[in-house]
């Protein structure tokens, strides 16, 4: 056991439950928590940083019990070894880069050799080296977030937690921000848990993903296994942009399940799942960028005919809006000669079918 373990975590707030029964644990990777806004995954971060106490669980660093209540076992923020990236930087706006990054430093009472070779590398790691002389207020955005991350590393911590570190750059900025930041992760080797409600921001820069709802972990896996295999519809859903509907199984295959769509009045073959069997309601998944669109009917299964009633033209894609019996199924595509009005033709592999049990 090493790097951060939580088992069983507890945190109210009065009568709601912010954080209910989770548990996971990461070591010397990138562990993304991932979910809508008040899903826990802040409550869960802070909780691991000492910064709100658990009412139940526990939780370990590097094998060190710091959080457990039952026990009373409650060490302190500043004895956990950990650094913090805030969402808002935390910078001092009265202290240069270099003093910004120094501090934590001089209040560990490092000498001063020591505390200056320590900036120096920790700057030169985020490529800051030139601006250690300006003050926050002379930084761009990308800047502030660097400077704040190099803080974080400086004295060498066992665990980096990061609470929504790229949500205040504009988006061609947190794009390029991100890449920057995944390969300093890994540069530096660090456990590290990453709080984002931006699914790509998480697959960019994470190597695991716990999906969180209403203060319960969905699903933890890889962004791959997460994406292609969700165990449930809030997971499904969350994870980009998907058609999903009602169904019922009527048939399991050898390698395939048929699943009846009363809403689009039509019966699709679906990627296999264990654990379901004939009968069972579920949902299925179909993501709109999977789903093919023409104007004659291919010569395959999983056909499906509909009407364009809106077409919104984005550039690389053109996303279709199609009427199929009583829904609208959304279809993004990278042709654009489908108008309003035209009678098309939906078809979609089983294999970009996926169905999870309804429960």
């Amino acid at each position: 056991m090493s790097g951060v373990v939580v088992r069983d975590l507890g945190k109210r707030f009065g009568k709601v439950v912010a954080v209910d029964d989770v548990s996971f644990e990461v070591d010397k990777r990138t562990l993304a928590l991932l979910g809508p806004s008040g899903c826990g995954k802040t409550t869960t971060l802070r909780c691991i940083a000492g910064l709100e106490d658990p009412d139940e669980g526990e939780i370990y660093i590097e094998d060190r019990l710091v959080s457990a209540p039952k026990r009373n076992v409650l060490v302190p923020p500043e004895k956990r070894n950990i650094g913090m990236v805030f969402q808002s930087y935390a910078l001092w706006p009265h202290l240069t880069v270099y003093d910004n990054v120094a501090y934590g430093l001089k209040r560990r009472h490092f000498p001063k050799h020591a505390i200056s070779e320590r900036v120096r590398i920790a700057l030169e790691l985020v490529e800051l080296t030139g601006l250690k002389d300006r003050y926050p207020s002379q930084l761009s955005g990308g800047q502030q977030q660097r400077v704040a991350l190099a803080r974080a590393l400086v004295y060498e911590p066992k665990i980096l937690l990061l609470d929504e570190p790229l949500s205040n750059l504009d988006a061609k900025l947190r794009e390029r921000t991100r890449g920057e930041l995944k390969r300093l992760l890994r540069q530096v080797g660090i456990t590290s848990v990453y709080v984002t409600h931006d699914q790509e921001e998480a697959f960019v820069v994470s190597d695991r993903l716990m999906i969180m709802n209403q203060g319960q972990m969905m699903q933890e896996g890889t962004p791959e296994e997460i994406y292609e295999r969700p165990v449930n519809e809030f997971v499904a859903e969350f994870m980009g942009r998907v058609n999903i509907f009602a169904g019922r199984v009527e048939s399991v295959g050898e390698d395939f399940l048929t699943v009846a769509l009363p809403d689009l009045g039509t019966v699709l073959h679906t990627r296999k799942l264990d654990g379901i069997s004939g009968g069972d309601e579920c949902f299925a998944s179909l993501r709109a960028h999977r789903i093919n669109i023409s104007l004659e009917k291919p010569g395959k299964t999983n056909i499906i005919q509909g009407e364009v009633v809106l077409k919104e033209y984005k550039g690389a894609n053109t996303d279709y809006r199609v009427r199929v019996g009583s829904k609208e199924v959304v279809v993004s595509s990278p042709v654009n000669k489908f108008s309003e009005g035209s009678k098309v033709y939906l078809h979609v592999d089983s294999e970009n079918i996926v169905t999870v049990p309804k429960r």
